[in-house]
């Protein structure tokens, strides 16, 4: 979505936002989930 956009990008900026917060929402939803598995797993470390 971000590649289609990206003529646009000059023009518009907000067409970037909605698919940009939803990749750094998925990354920073998958760094949290990797980070409590690894607390579940290996509770010491």
């Amino acid at each position: 979505m971000l590649q289609q956009s990206e003529s646009l990008t000059r023009a518009v900026p907000r067409l970037t936002l909605v698919p940009g917060l939803a990749i750094l929402l998925t990354v920073v939803g998958f760094n949290l989930l990797g980070e409590a598995l690894r607390d579940a797993v290996d509770p010491k470390g």
